[in-house]
């Protein structure tokens, strides 16, 4: 008998009552009470390693509990596992999308139910699939391959599929993280729409105080694992937040912007390559960075950013076109990036700029370990110069580590950024080139990697930063281009930056 899809009769409350999660020694949870009212979009803030993945996978059913449980409409929850979870209606979208990239939507809804059949009778199916749509606040292709919808029709499609199988709680793990503006906007507002007709609760996973004040009721802040505040979104600021999250009021400082943009650093003129897929192409006309100016490159995941890192580190080869540093032509060799004085912060810096199983002090001396003082190659390893400068280089940037002897994948990420940009910003530096460098770190690690780039644009490094955070482009850039399909889309002043400008752009609207 074929599966009747039907939207959530009603929202339902879950609490999680005084929950502590132990890992041996380590206490991930202690003591930790929330109560997502039924109805409601109840936001969860927290630095990395609050404890807002291990609380949530608690509820779900992944981690069983040290002690504490949860109520769903006031009532004990035993959850073994998450498919109890899914049949006393919660249901979870995590932050990288779980669904078939080949099948259409119809077929991953059908075959996410537990009593899929295993020939799908389509035309009974599809009938009542409409017929549920037509009941949603909105809708998707479902005819198309899902890896021909944008991000924002496969998140809404996740949600969808948890709507489909009789969710009436929903987790919501960073659900904007690949999203435009404008397309985050619209599916957090959908959702939001659902919780005031009284259809689902939500508890969305966050770092982005914007999303929290515009559609949460409630928040709830974790600090080391603890309950560190929370209460009605209408009654607390940005600051109120933050506070709880860093446990005390910290005054961070404001760097001014000084300098004036310079000469050109880095120009890349008709530059030509591949994409990953090896079925499309990277083509940039005309790109710039001048000295004393941060160019910020915005886009939707998957346009092109992570090529034209790669491009700029030598790790794809160009079909056409050149580029230059200074005025020489540039190929990424380690001589030219070092005579030219280039550095370099790809994305996930422990596997594309370190040697995890070396240690902190080695990893930070891979600029200067076959270089004498006197500027000439060296022969033989110097290791107490390389302990020097790892105790240096810690010491400035504070880089947290309980020894420079200790392997650098022993770091957390926040520290494993400032050890590689304390590595990069070590002595005279005239272009750094940056992508997302503040993807899953805290509120602590983001805040002095930024400022760490505005001292280095400030002392007159040109700063080429690719990040797919758009908020992020706009707090530190000077200019900011926007690269959608592998090309450079737009380009405005940071000052004349339009947001919904800009997010159509991304989006490949504009």
């Amino acid at each position: 008998m074929s599966h009747e899809p039907a939207l959530p009769t009603g929202a339902i409350g879950v609490e999680a009552v005084s929950m502590t999660m132990r890992f041996g020694d380590f206490t991930a949870l202690d003591a930790v009470t929330i109560n997502i009212r039924p109805g409601t979009f109840h936001a969860l803030l927290g630095e990395n390693g609050a404890g807002k993945s291990t609380l949530v996978k608690c509820i779900m059913g992944f981690y069983h509990a040290t002690s504490g449980g949860v109520l769903v409409d006031g009532h004990d929850a035993r959850i073994k596992d998450p498919v109890d979870a899914q049949k006393l209606g919660l249901g979870m979208v995590y932050q990288h999308f779980t669904l078939v990239p080949s099948l259409t939507g119809a077929e991953n809804l059908v075959i996410s139910r537990a009593d899929a059949p295993g020939v799908i009778p389509w035309r009974q199916e599809r009938a009542r699939l409409d017929g549920f749509l037509d009941r949603m606040p909105f809708r998707v292709p479902l005819d198309q391959p899902v890896n021909r919808l944008s991000a924002g029709e496969k998140q809404k499609l996740e949600i969808l599929k948890q709507l489909y199988l009789g969710s009436r709680f929903l987790i919501l793990d960073e659900p904007t993280s690949v999203l435009t503006p404008a397309e985050a906007d619209e599916v957090l507002g959908h959702v939001r729409g659902l919780c005031s007709a009284g259809q689902i609760s939500v508890l969305m996973i966050s770092h982005k105080f914007r999303e929290v004040t515009q559609f949460a009721d409630d928040v709830s802040v974790l600090r080391r694992g603890k309950l560190a505040g929370g209460g009605a979104v209408s009654d607390l600021t940005h600051a109120d937040m933050a506070r709880m999250m860093m446990g005390e009021e910290t005054e961070r400082r404001e760097l001014s912007r000084t300098l004036t943009n310079g000469e050109t650093v880095l120009a890349l003129h008709a530059v030509q390559a591949s994409d990953r897929s090896g079925l499309k192409s990277i083509a940039i006309d005309d790109l710039q960075v001048r000295a004393g100016e941060i160019l910020g490159v915005a886009g939707v995941s998957g346009n092109g950013q992570t090529e034209l890192m790669e491009i700029l580190t030598g790790q794809r080869r160009l079909t056409g076109g050149t580029i230059s540093v200074k005025d020489a032509p540039y190929h990424a060799t380690r001589r030219e990036a070092r005579d030219l004085r280039v550095r370099y912060l790809p994305e996930e810096p422990l596997y594309n700029a370190c040697a995890p199983r070396m240690s902190v002090a080695e990893n930070l001396a891979f600029r200067l370990f076959d270089i004498g003082t006197d500027g000439k190659p060296r022969i033989w390893k110097n290791s107490r110069a390389i302990l020097d400068n790892a105790a240096s280089r810690i010491a400035e940037f504070k880089v947290k580590t309980t020894s420079p002897h200790s392997p650098i994948s022993a770091l957390s990420g926040g520290n494993v950024q400032r050890a590689v940009l304390a590595r990069e910003l070590t002595g005279d530096v005239d272009l750094l080139v940056v992508a997302n460098p503040c993807f899953g770190l805290d509120f602590a690690a983001v805040a002095a990697i930024r400022d760490r780039l505005i001292e280095a644009r400030n002392s007159g490094v040109a700063v080429l930063l690719i990040s797919e955070d758009l908020d992020e482009i706009l707090e530190l850039s000077d200019r900011i281009v926007v690269m959608s399909e592998g090309r450079i889309a737009f380009e405005t002043s940071a000052a004349a930056a339009n947001t919904a400008e800009i997010g159509s752009y991304m989006a490949g609207h504009a």
